[in-house]
């Protein structure tokens, strides 16, 4: 099973990206998407920004994951 967290961009540095998922910050990889700045959402699979998301599908996509409690590991 695979599985896509939704993150919102802080900084974007040649191919790389810091993002945030929910106050866990992590570094990833933006390379399969154009066009990605900061304040962008995406959607992460091991270490890849696989999607881009707009900020009311993100916010819809934040209320899911919630509703499942903590997400943070």
């Amino acid at each position: 099973m695979c599985l896509a967290i939704p993150a919102k961009v802080i900084e974007v540095d040649k191919g790389v990206g810091k993002v945030d998922f929910g106050g866990v910050l992590r570094t990833v990889r933006l390379d399969l998407l154009e066009d990605v700045k900061s304040g962008d959402y995406v959607l992460v699979h091991v270490g890849f920004a696989i999607e881009k998301l707009d900020e009311e599908e993100a916010i819809e996509c934040f209320k899911i994951w919630g509703a499942y409690g903590d997400t943070r590991a």
